[in-house]
């Protein structure tokens, strides 16, 4: 049986993997049904590989599939997994633009993940949202001789970072990727906006899968919830067809409607 141990922290990486099957119990993830095609499966697996802490548990007689992580969500687009315990089971991503090479955020050091992001060309860059989800950036940086880019008002928990946001509205760009300074849920919050399509979010704005609704989390705004409002309010000036979460889900909308849907969060959080 699939199940979920005393170890979870209820960082929501797990659900977001299989929120058919997860969901929120007493502060912690529980499995409410069983897998039973084979994408449910595959997603209990994917559940279990990114949880930080170990705390999902597959049937023992069950053999784990290969090639779970880095997921494809687009052909340039994939999330990382082996989300990491410091930076609370936080999502990252690879993406290729221009030729470029970028992490957003970054996972626990991994070897497989080297090879992999080596056999694609290496990694340019490595962009972090704020200071809640760097993990092993430092690391990853160093291998690549990748830049490391943080917003200055969160730049003291990336001392190695090699480059640094400035102002709310950062002039600098990477090829084409536009940076969108969003404080609020920390004071150097930033997003990334990669070809008017792909928005990554950090922790400032995600899907959730059970409401079909866009969302934030006001209880884990750590500096100002009207600002982090502000911020988001500020995005409807935007175009972009994803938002790729750190914490919390993922999703693709038409343009249009991920703009309705944004609208409507902000209406119901003034």
């Amino acid at each position: 049986m699939w199940e979920v141990n005393s170890r979870c922290i209820n960082c929501m990486a797990s659900r977001t993997m299989a929120p058919e099957l997860l969901e929120e119990r007493d502060g912690r993830s529980v499995f409410v049904r069983q897998p039973v095609t084979d994408d449910e499966v595959v997603a209990a697996w994917r559940a279990l590989e990114v949880c930080p802490t170990a705390a999902v548990r597959a049937p023992h007689e069950l053999k784990r599939p290969a090639n779970l992580f880095p997921q494809e969500l687009r052909p340039d687009v994939f999330r990382l997994g082996f989300n990491a315990l410091g930076s609370y089971g936080a999502h990252s991503y690879f993406a290729t633009t221009a030729g470029v090479r970028v992490m957003v955020d970054a996972p626990r050091w991994s070897s497989y993940l080297a090879d992999w992001m080596s056999e694609r060309g290496g990694l340019n860059h490595i962009l972090l949202t704020h200071r809640d989800d760097v993990a092993d950036a430092e690391r990853y940086g160093k291998h690549f001789g990748a830049r490391v880019w943080i917003h200055e008002h969160d730049a003291e928990s990336a001392p190695f970072a090699t480059d640094i946001w400035h102002g709310d509205r950062p002039k600098e760009t990477i090829a084409g990727i536009k940076v969108l300074a969003v404080p609020g849920h920390t004071r150097g919050s930033v997003m990334y906006l990669v070809e008017d399509r792909y928005l990554f979010t950090g922790d400032s704005l995600s899907w959730n899968a059970r409401t079909r609704s866009l969302e934030a989390f006001r209880e884990v705004c750590w500096y100002d919830w009207s600002e982090q409002l502000r911020s988001l309010q500020r995005l409807l000036g935007e175009t972009f067809s994803w938002v790729l979460a750190g914490h919390g889900g993922s999703v693709e909308l038409p343009p249009l409607e991920m703009r309705a849907r944004l609208a409507r969060f902000l209406a119901g959080s003034t």
